[in-house]
């Protein structure tokens, strides 16, 4: 009986690139292809020749032995994912499910933990984990972002990342360009009276300030609103002749439309709202409520491209800035 035929049985069957691999469709060697994937301290390696082993490796599809890498960096392959206590929506979870599975592909393990007011989980994690690299949506504290430093792994703030331009900015001008295309000129921000997600308020309303002044707008009438105050707040709102409402969140949309009622007045003739997180529930508000919704996936691929960027290994091209976010329209507007 004739041998089997090595190239037909193993047709059909694909085989792990390597090392030698990469270095052959880069023209480099085995030697320079390691040093560029481990960004090996101490080597010079020409801009050319690393562009040369990213391609290769990204078009082979060349992924690392995670264990060996990590070994060699002295790491544990840990990258810390550090999700904001104030409340963003669904965003962060879908976002950080999407980047686990995109650093899973590279070896790396991502580690999710919830910060606390005192930043304490992020000190001890960084402690405990030895992470090669941390990852925040919003900036951390001083205290924190020393002991990364102290740590000296990469930190990225995915909020500051230059692929999704500036957020907060980019999320006021959608808001505020929306009213003012339907006329709306006088606008009030309604703000949580909950300490703690005060801090998210506070930056979305930066946003809501910049695109106002952009357009030549008022200053935007700020005021706290709460299940208690709804009604007198948004009394007082359209009593003073603001016609819009930006929103903290679609929860403090939701009360804005709740005071609405109770003061016998209707949205949008009395009073336009609009809110941000796209909240499901949005969508059964009376009437629907027009939102920003973020694209998860756009923020897990700017991450992921910062944190293999970092790290030397082969990243994908970062999204554009105007991936982040859009408006969902509706009757509320």
């Amino acid at each position: 009986m004739a041998a089997p035929d090595r190239d037909a049985t193993s047709a059909g069957k694909s085989t792990r690139p390597t090392h030698a691999d990469v270095a052959r469709l880069a023209n480099v060697s085995t030697a320079t292809v390691s040093y560029v994937l481990n960004n090996s301290a101490g080597k010079r390696i020409s801009p050319r020749t690393r562009e040369a082993v990213y391609s290769a490796a990204g078009q082979l599809g060349y992924r690392p032995n995670a264990a060996a890498r990590n070994l060699a960096r002295g790491g544990s392959g840990v990258v810390l994912s550090v999700l904001p206590r104030v409340a963003v929506g669904d965003m962060p979870i879908q976002a950080g499910s999407l980047m686990a599975t995109a650093l899973a592909r590279h070896g790396l393990l991502q580690v999710q933990i919830f910060e606390t007011e005192d930043y304490q989980q992020v000190i001890d994690a960084i402690d405990n984990l030895d992470p090669i690299a941390v990852l925040s949506l919003f900036p951390l504290s001083s205290d924190a972002r020393g002991k990364v430093n102290a740590a000296k792994v990469p930190l990225i703030e995915i909020g500051l990342l230059p692929a999704l331009g500036d957020p907060l900015l980019t999320v006021g001008v959608l808001r505020v360009g929306h009213l003012v295309a339907r006329g709306h000129r006088k606008i009030a921000f309604g703000h949580t009276g909950d300490a703690t997600w005060r801090a998210l308020g506070d930056y979305w309303l930066r946003g809501i300030i910049d695109a106002a002044r952009a357009h030549d707008l008022p200053p935007i009438t700020v005021d706290e609103v709460t299940t208690s105050n709804a009604a007198d707040v948004v009394t007082g709102w359209v009593r003073d002749g603001v016609t819009a409402v930006c929103a903290q969140s679609d929860e403090i949309a939701g009360m804005v439309l709740h005071g609405l009622r109770e003061a016998g007045l209707r949205c949008p003739h009395d009073l336009a709202v609009l809110g941000i997180d796209a909240n499901p529930m949005g969508a059964l508000c009376d009437p629907p409520l027009t939102t920003v919704q973020f694209n998860p996936a756009a923020v897990a691929d700017a991450a992921v491209a910062a944190v293999l960027t970092e790290l030397g290994y082969p990243a994908p091209p970062a999204p554009s800035p105007t991936d982040v976010a859009h408006l969902v329209v509706r009757a509320s507007t």
